[in-house]
């Protein structure tokens, strides 16, 4: 039997708890995929099957560790690359055409490294969003 799209839940049940019950019964709900309580309860109530979330907090504090660095990265590539161009705008100088190419070489190795790191940690929180 296929379940109807618009089906109208006119029905209500009612139910008191005090506030520690509360508390529990939506600790409960927010270890599941469940977003709503209601549709929580209902599951629970006409005995269907509840997804329960698993975390790993150490992957997870991990993970939230490397999304920080790679903002932090982010920064310094950018820092980078503005001193790299300030340099080019003193190309014209002899003295400071050494420094022009070596921190060329310098600014795509970094570019190059900040790269794979980003995609690295995209990977990994790849991963981690299909547990």
């Amino acid at each position: 039997m296929k379940k109807q799209e618009n089906e109208v839940r006119n029905k209500m049940v009612v139910v008191r708890m005090n506030n520690t019950e509360f508390e529990k019964l939506e600790s409960l709900r927010k270890k599941t995929t469940e977003r709503y309580l209601s549709s929580y309860l209902r599951k629970l109530s006409l005995e269907k099957p509840v997804t329960v979330k698993y975390r790993n907090q150490s992957a997870d504090d991990f993970l939230k560790e490397m999304l920080g660095l790679k903002k932090e990265l982010n920064g310094i590539g950018n820092n980078f690359n503005q001193a790299v161009h300030k340099l080019h705008l003193l190309d014209k100088i002899p003295e400071f055409r050494v420094w022009v190419n070596q921190y060329d070489g310098l600014q795509k190795s970094l570019l190059n490294k900040v790269e794979e790191i980003k995609f690295k940690v995209n990977q990994l929180y790849e991963q981690w969003l299909l547990k």
